[in-house]
């Protein structure tokens, strides 16, 4: 019998998920990327000879990837150095204050307690507590279904769990839901915060997403040589299982013949027969038709006001002096109300924004600065319009200039050189990421129906199946790995007879990445 061939487009972490459970199947895995590494998102520049993130900075859900790369037969310590973070995020406003938050909760009540009174820390007790409660009923009802639906979800609690169900706040706005926790603004913006995680404004969330709490208190780690080095495991155990990784070659058409998916076509010139494919490119894009009119139905179209939030970014090589930095630090906006009107109202760069600093050499050694440049990457949120509004360097300058500005009144001063620093805008992220215009998360988490909505890992043509943050369960990149893994499971199970299983890894594959590449690794 003839080795079902599937074609998996995007080396984004969605689609080396996928990629590893069919190659460990026994199936011939191709997967094409345009780009020249992997990674999609989880991307990493270079300043000064030094390479650095300029993607995803956050590592959670660790026992995702544990039990991606177990499957595999596979160990992912010996893959990637993780280190726990102590310190999971410093925080300060422009009103007055400073609060850290800690993986020991005890150590996070006591500071939220010492920063906010009593009250707020009996909050934060009860609204981690809620998080978890959350996150359990949701985890394999609907994190972990293929194509979940609000039928599905009470079918799978059954009636015990109706009132679990309805404790997940479906239909509660988080922003409203956290003042139930909170009397101090400061903390339910921070707390608030959390619904940008997925590209989303906290004043049109569901409360629903108070579950990232948990998932942050469940642990954050440090990945030792930047983020991008988990993509580069995922690649080489993918290898080692068989797959071909092909860099430089976009897909620029998938072929349909009698009603299903029959080939890809590359850079235009090339076609490839294929029996299934795994498509890990926004789903906006399939709907646009940048793979061809056959593939533009398989999917909805996400309209423009739907859109996640982009970001402008600025990876910089620079001395710090002043406030004390953590790996991860965030610096609050006076009207955060007025910050999500600009982007998603308005839809123009914040007057006034939140800004995340990234310093990648800082660990928990709390007020050690690098005694030389460090390498930092500092985002703030924009609106997703890369496609109709190009961004300008006047603009982008004006930006810069309000962002380091508002740095400077917490305290922090950067000391900014034009040769070690790089700005990326919406426009670019566009460029990088078609069919977006720059948003970095798929469709935003608006609304209670925004969960269903969002595409399943079956898509309506039949052989065409879907990963990556615009497809279920959503963005970042533990779920990024749980879609590509939901693509394969349809996969295997919609051609019974490719599950052909080899747990253990076995070389025989190609990355057809340049040598010069792999030497600056």
């Amino acid at each position: 019998m003839r080795t079902a061939r599937i074609a998996v487009i995007g080396a984004g972490v969605g689609g080396l998920a996928a990629a590893l459970d069919l190659a460990r199947s026994g199936v011939e895995v191709l997967l094409f990327e345009r780009a020249a590494a992997p990674g999609g998102k989880v991307r990493e520049v270079e300043l000064g000879g030094l390479r650095m993130d300029a993607g995803p900075t956050v590592f959670t859900l660790r026992g995702v990837f544990d039990q991606l790369f177990a499957d595999a037969g596979d160990n992912l310590d010996r893959r990637l150095n993780l280190v726990p973070a102590r310190l999971l995020a410093r925080h300060a406003w422009e009103s007055g204050g400073q609060l850290d938050l800690f993986a020991d909760i005890s150590r996070s009540i006591q500071a939220i307690g010492d920063f906010a009174g009593s009250g707020a820390a009996h909050g934060f007790a009860r609204f981690i507590a809620q998080a978890r409660r959350i996150y359990m009923t949701l985890d394999e009802a609907y994190i972990r279904a293929a194509r979940p639906s609000p039928l599905g979800l009470v079918r799978h609690v059954g009636f015990a769990g109706l009132s679990e169900l309805w404790n997940v706040r479906p239909f509660a706005n988080l922003w409203r839901h956290l003042g139930g926790y909170f009397d101090d603004i400061r903390l339910q913006q921070l707390f608030g915060r959390y619904a940008t995680y997925c590209g989303s404004s906290p004043f049109l969330a569901p409360a629903t997403l108070m579950l990232v709490a948990h998932v942050e208190q469940s642990g954050v780690w440090y990945v030792e040589g930047g983020m991008h080095r988990l993509a580069v495991a995922l690649e080489r155990l993918a290898v080692q299982l068989g797959a071909c990784l092909r860099y430089g070659c976009e897909v620029t058409q998938i072929h349909v013949d009698k009603g299903r998916v029959s080939a890809v076509e590359i850079n235009g010139r090339e076609r490839v027969e294929v029996d299934a494919i795994v498509c890990n490119a926004d789903n906006n894009a399939l709907a646009c038709g940048r793979f061809g009119r056959a593939a533009a139905s398989s999917v909805n179209a996400t309209p423009a006001a739907a859109r996640s939030l982009s970001a402008v970014t600025w990876n910089l090589l620079a001395r710090t002096e002043g406030f004390a930095l953590a790996h991860h630090s965030v610096f609050f906006s006076a009207d955060y109300r007025a910050e999500f009107d600009d982007i998603f109202v308005r839809r123009s760069l914040p007057r006034s924004p939140t800004i995340y600093v990234c310093a990648q050499d800082r660990h928990d050694a709390d007020g050690v600065r690098p005694l030389q440049a460090e390498r930092l990457l500092c985002l703030v949120n924009a609106p997703a319009i890369g496609d109709t509004h190009t961004f300008d360097a006047a603009e982008i300058e004006s930006c810069e200039t309000r962002v380091f500005r508002l740095l400077e009144r917490f305290g922090l001063s950067v000391d900014r050189q034009p040769s070690a620093t790089l700005a990326t805008n919406p426009s670019d992220f566009e460029r990088l990421f078609p069919a977006t215009g720059g948003a970095l998360y798929g469709p935003a988490s608006h609304g209670w129906r925004a969960s269903f909505t969002r595409a399943g890992s079956r898509s309506r043509l039949p052989g065409l199946y879907l990963a990556g943050g615009s497809s279920h369960p959503g963005a970042g990149l533990p779920m990024a790995a749980i879609s590509g893994r939901l693509a394969a499971a349809c996969i295997i199970a919609d051609h019974a007879s490719i599950a052909r299983s080899r747990p253990v890894a076995m070389f025989g594959g190609t990355s057809m990445r340049s040598a010069t590449m792999e030497r600056t690794r």
